[in-house]
C-alpha cells in the first residue's frame, strides 16, 4: 500500500515579560485568531475515543499528571466565568490544505493533513510553524504583548507536551509483534531525531540542571505500551483510532519523539519509522532486536553525554545504539531497497543512503552532522556561547538559549540562524499553507473546506457531513486510504460545480 503518515505537536506558548501566564487561556484565543469571522465549530468528536485499546479493550480512565486535579479545578472556573462551550475551548479549525488547528488544554496544536511523500510531509509541517506564527502576530496586535510561540516538547517544570508521528499500517500484524519490532527501534532512533535537552528532568520538575541529553521527550516514559499519553507515559501507545477501514488498518500512533526544527531530522524520523514499519508487516525484525529494560535505557541513552550509547539485547549482549539502528537499516537495506515495496514510500532510497550516512557520521564525529540534526545544532551553539562567555553550563542563560533554539519566529528563533540542509524550498512551504497534498484523502477533506464550507455541518479525519435542503448526507472518507479510491473521489469532487452534484456523483459510482 501507499502509507499515509502525518504529524501532531503541540506548541509551547507564553506571553513576553509575563509571569502570571493562564496558557490555556491564551491557547484558546491564539487558535481564535485565526480567521476568526469564519469559525463554526463543525470537529464531529464522535469518531474519536482515546479510551480504545489496540489490545482488544476499552480503558476505564486515562493517567493524569499530579497536577491535573488542580488544573482541572482551574478550568471549571474558567469556564464558569467565562461560560464557554467545550467546542469553543478546542476552537477547532479545519484548513484548506485538508489540517487541522485546535488547542489542545494548554497548547495550540497542528496536525499535519496525511502524507505519503516525506518531502511533501515536511513542507506542510513547516506550513504548521507558519501557521501558527501568524497567529500569534495577529494576537500579540489585539493583545498589546507579544506572544511566543515554542516548538518544543518541555516548560523544564515537570510538564512534557507532545510531538507525534502516526502511520496507517496493516491490522493483521499481531499487537505484540507490532511492540516487538517497533519499541527498540523508537529507544535508539532518538541518536538522530532527539532535538537535544539542558537538563535532567521528572514530573516534578528540573531534577540535574546543566547535564545536556539527546531528547526533550525521554525523562516522561515510565511504561513499556498503554494509551495514556499524559501521564505514566509508554514507549508504545496503544491507543485504537485507525481513522480508516478498522478490519484492514490500524494507526501507529507514536509518542515518543520530540519535534523537530531541523527538515532533515524531520525526515530521517518519520521515513525511518516508515521502513521499519514496512519490515515489521513483512516479519522480517528478529528477536535480538529486543532490548532488556526499555524504560531505563530509553532514558540512559538520551543522558550519555559520552555517546557510547551502550544498550543491551534481551539476550545479554552488548552494542552501541548506532549498532542496533545498523541492524534495523541492513535488514531495510536487503529487503526494500528497490524491490515493489517501496512504493510505500517514494523516498526509501533517499532514506537508506541518508540513514547509513548519518549513522556512519555518528560514529566518527557527531559534531559533523551540526548542519542536519537538532541535537547537534543545539549542543554546538550552548557549547560555543558557553566558552565565549565562560559560564558553566547549569547557568541560566544557557537554559534560555535552549528555548530560544525552538522559537518558530523566524526573525528571533536561534534555529534558523544556523545554515541547515534544506529538503522544501520556502516556496514549497508557503503552498502547503493553502494546498492539501494530492492523491491523498486530505485533498478532498482540504478542497471541501475550500469550496463547500458553508454546506459542511460536521467533519472529521474520516468523514464529512454536508447538509442540502436541510437533509444532511454523509461522506465517509475511510475506503479512501485506497489510492485509487481517493483518486476517484478526488476527481469527482474537483468536477463538480456544487455539493449537490458531488453527492449525486459519488453514490453513482
Amino acid at each position: 500500500m501507499e502509507r499515509l503518515f502525518g504529524i501532531e505537536t503541540e506548541y509551547g506558548i507564553t506571553l513576553e515579560n509575563e509571569s502570571n501566564l493562564d496558557a490555556v487561556k491564551q491557547s484558546i484565543e491564539l487558535i481564535k485568531s485565526y480567521r476568526q469571522e469564519d469559525f463554526r465549530p463543525v470537529w464531529d468528536y464522535r469518531g474519536e475515543d482515546p479510551f480504545r485499546d489496540e489490545r482488544g479493550f476499552r480503558a476505564d480512565a486515562l493517567s493524569n499528571h499530579p497536577d491535573e486535579k488542580e488544573e482541572a479545578a482551574r478550568d471549571r472556573e474558567r469556564n464558569k466565568k467565562n461560560r464557554l462551550s467545550f467546542a469553543e475551548i478546542k476552537s477547532d479549525h479545519i484548513l484548506a490544505n485538508g489540517a487541522r488547528l485546535y488547542n489542545d488544554h494548554a497548547h495550540p496544536e497542528y496536525s499535519t493533513p496525511e502524507c505519503k511523500s516525506l518531502f511533501e510531509l515536511v513542507a506542510h509541517d513547516k506550513a504548521g510553524e507558519r501557521i501558527l506564527q501568524r497567529c500569534a502576530e495577529t494576537r500579540s496586535e489585539h493583545l498589546g504583548k507579544r506572544v511566543l510561540l515554542y516548538k518544543n516538547n518541555t516548560d523544564l517544570h515537570g510538564h512534557s507536551y507532545g510531538c507525534h508521528d502516526n502511520y496507517l499500517m496493516a491490522r493483521a500484524v499481531p499487537f505484540e509483534k507490532l511492540k516487538q519490532g517497533i519499541m527498540p527501534f523508537f529507544i535508539t532512533r532518538q541518536i538522530f531525531a532527539g532535538a537535544g535537552k539542558l537538563g535532567i528532568e521528572t514530573e516534578a520538575g528540573l531534577a540535574t540542571a546543566g547535564h545536556y541529553q539527546l531528547s526533550q521527550r525521554s525523562d516522561f516514559f515510565h511504561v513499556e505500551a498503554s494509551v495514556d499519553t499524559m501521564h505514566n507515559r509508554p514507549i508504545v501507545n496503544t491507543r485504537d483510532e485507525p481513522h480508516a477501514d478498522p478490519a484492514k488498518y490500524r494507526r501507529l500512533h507514536g509518542i515518543a519523539g520530540d519535534a523537530n526544527m531541523s527538515e532533515y531530522a524531520t525526515a530521517l524520523k518519520v521515513g525511518t519509522t516508515a521502513l521499519v514499519i514496512t519490515l515489521i508487516e513483512q516479519d522480517k525484525i528478529p528477536e535480538s532486536l529486543i532490548l532488556a529494560n526499555p524504560i531505563d535505557t530509553i532514558k540512559t541513552v538520551s543522558h550519555d553525554q559520552t555517546y557510547r550509547w551502550i544498550v543491551m539485547t534481551a539476550d545479554g549482549k552488548t552494542m552501541s545504539a548506532i549498532d542496533h539502528q545498523r541492524q534495523y537499516l541492513a535488514l531495510a537495506q536487503k529487503h526494500l531497497s528497490g524491490s515493489e515495496v517501496t512504493a510505500s514510500l517514494p523516498e526509501t532510497d533517499w532514506v537508506l543512503t541518508e540513514w547509513e550516512d548519518t549513522l556512519n557520521a555518528l560514529e566518527r564525529d557527531p559534531m559533523t552532522l551540526v548542519d542536519r540534526l537538532d541535537w547537534v545544532a543545539k549542543k554546538w551553539l550552548l557549547q560555543t556561547f558557553a566558552e565565549e562567555e565562560d559560564i558553566p553550563w547549569n547557568d541560566a542563560w544557557l537554559q534560555s538559549l535552549d528555548l530560544e533554539y525552538h522559537n518558530i519566529n523566524p526573525d528571533e528563533g536561534l534555529y534558523y540562524g544556523f545554515p541547515m540542509r534544506r529538503l522544501v524550498t520556502d516556496e514549497q512551504i508557503e503552498a502547503a499553507l493553502h494546498n492539501p497534498p494530492s492523491g491523498t484523502r486530505a485533498y478532498f477533506r482540504g478542497r471541501a473546506v475550500d469550496r463547500f464550507s458553508a454546506a459542511i455541518k460536521a467533519i472529521q479525519w474520516d468523514s464529512i457531513t454536508f447538509t442540502i435542503k436541510g437533509r444532511t448526507h454523509e461522506v465517509n472518507l475511510n475506503a479512501l486510504a485506497d489510492a485509487e479510491i481517493a483518486r476517484r473521489y478526488n476527481q469527482t469532487l474537483d468536477e463538480s460545480p456544487d455539493v449537490g452534484t458531488l453527492i449525486k456523483k459519488l453514490r453513482l459510482s
